[in-house]
């Protein structure tokens, strides 16, 4: 996509990309093949690799592709290789990007990062981690978006969304490991913890949960628990991934009370859910949709407990944010057809 035979300013090259369905809203930077060829510097790959197919083209993404869309963004060259490794995350089939890009939901791919490459080139994991101001994370995240758009040929104006979401924009945080009390998201799913990681859920704008009155685990959880049960939540009717990211005063009060990492983990999935008399009241409950459940549910018993989180490994906790801070995030998921990809991206 590098501009050829494009006369005039910038600011008519920028008017240009909004005649036509490239860009997400926002202006763009122009992708000169000069522009174009300084964001490849900051890569060892072949630009002409392919990556993988972006549904629901499936045209293949290739590394320039990648810088062009970098670009456009306005990234610096040094995220590319984490823009690369968040693509390949997404583009893997587990993930189920093909399903996103056509659904009605508002869902979009959050990207989380771990290890000490994402922590050098500035992605915030930490105060305002889900913006604004904080370019990696910005630009990052829309270069994906972008490449979704113009390779996947998912345009808000193809798109079957109902109302969109602001995640559609740029999603893209790292875990705050310096001020967490436990490891990092990236040991929890298998990796070194000095390895750079990239992991993928499809998930909701965050929904925040606060509580700055209790420090004791068995009230703390409330807030976030009842957020997690949300009964218009995907994850109130089918077993779908969910983020819970924990402010890190809040990890610490789980971590003061002597609770790891993994308690936490079995005390939030213990709680958060509703009771078979509370679901029939609304929301997405239809009795046909039982066999999205890992766990068993008698629809004609009122006080059988269908928890939110029907599988261990559907729950991904992580701490981020700033303090002092008494919240909770909380991403719900989208459906049993995603899970989220975890892996680790070359440097």
């Amino acid at each position: 996509m590098p501009l050829g035979g494009l006369t005039g300013s910038v600011y008519d090259a920028i008017e240009y990309f909004y005649s036509k369905p490239w860009a997400d809203g926002l202006p763009v930077v122009p992708p000169t093949a000069e522009l174009v060829a300084a964001m490849l510097k900051g890569t060892r790959r072949d630009p002409n690799e392919e990556l993988g197919l972006v549904p629901p083209n499936s045209e293949p993404l290739t590394v320039r592709r990648v810088a062009e869309h970098a670009v456009m963004a306005g990234a610096r060259p040094e995220y590319m290789p984490v823009i690369i490794g968040g693509m390949q995350a997404i583009l893997d089939e587990k993930l189920n990007m093909q399903g996103v890009q056509t659904t009605l939901h508002g869902v979009a791919p959050l990207l989380i990062f771990n290890g000490p490459y994402a922590r050098k080139i500035g992605i915030n994991g930490a105060r305002g981690c889900f913006g604004p101001g904080h370019r990696a994370n910005a630009t990052i995240g829309r270069s994906v978006r972008l490449i979704l758009y113009n390779v996947g040929g998912g345009y808000s104006s193809a798109s079957f969304s109902c109302f969109g979401a602001p995640a559609r924009y740029s999603y893209c945080i790292r875990e705050n490991e310096e001020d967490s009390p436990w490891k990092p998201l990236s040991v929890d799913r298998g990796f070194r913890a000095e390895q750079d990681v990239v992991t993928a859920v499809q998930c909701d704008n965050p929904q925040l949960a606060h509580d700055d009155t209790n420090d004791d685990p068995q009230r703390l959880h409330l807030a976030t628990t009842d957020c997690m049960a949300n009964m218009g939540g995907m994850n109130a009717w089918r077993a779908t991934d969910m983020v819970v990211a924990l402010a890190p005063g809040i990890a610490d009060n789980y971590a003061k009370a002597g609770m790891s990492k993994a308690e936490v983990h079995q005390l939030l999935r213990e709680k958060a859910g509703k009771r078979v008399g509370e679901l029939k009241q609304g929301g997405l409950w239809r009795i046909e949709r039982l066999n999205r459940y890992v766990t068993k549910v008698d629809p004609y018993d009122d006080n059988c407990w269908v928890p939110t989180i029907q599988e261990p490994s559907r729950l991904f906790l992580i701490v981020a944010g700033g303090r002092p801070g008494t919240s909770t995030a909380v991403m719900h998921g989208w459906n049993e057809t995603t899970r989220g990809v975890s892996i680790a991206y070359e440097v």
